[in-house]
């Protein structure tokens, strides 16, 4: 059994990663642009995935969903809209400090609901395997809006707009 060393925690504690050094050699997505800051190669985080995720101005990226991991993407600046189903038809949106859940094997959609501003996020997954797998789906013409219903997001009341 190794004994640890006074200074053990000197390298092996908390660990800082700059923003001017995310890795962007990960899984990426036709538009979007994904850097790593959190995985298992950068500082040997074995069960979980973190990095930025950046989506340009009025650009969707490609149908995908990410295996078995659970995601939590957090809007920091821009506006988030996302699809999702079978064939893209549930859509919902998110602004600055909103946090997305994305469930396993779902498939989705990212969408810059701006024309004009960069779609700007953090994005964390359950596990340290960078996973996104493309998807070849014919998107529903009317995707049907989904309210974002929870303790601070209640229903609302019927015929409310």
């Amino acid at each position: 059994m190794d004994t640890p060393t006074p200074d053990r925690w000197k390298h092996d504690g908390v660990r800082v990663v700059p923003a001017n050094q995310l890795d962007p050699n990960t899984a990426q997505t036709p538009g979007m642009d994904r850097k790593a800051a959190i995985n298992f190669a950068r500082v040997g985080a074995a069960k979980l995935w973190a990095g930025t995720v950046h989506i340009h101005a009025g650009a969707k990226t490609g149908a995908h969903h990410h295996g078995p991991l659970e995601s939590v993407i957090y809007v920091v600046k821009g506006r988030a809209r996302m699809r999702w189903g079978e064939h893209l038809e549930f859509t919902a949106e998110a602004g600055p400090g909103d946090f997305i859940y994305v469930p396993p094997f779902v498939p989705h959609q990212e969408i810059n609901a701006s024309a004009t501003e960069t779609l700007e996020c953090v994005l964390c997954r359950s596990d340290g395997e960078a996973v996104a797998v493309n998807l070849d789906i014919e998107p529903a013409e009317k995707p049907l809006d989904v309210a974002w219903i929870d303790p601070t997001h209640p229903a609302p009341p019927k015929g409310a707009a």
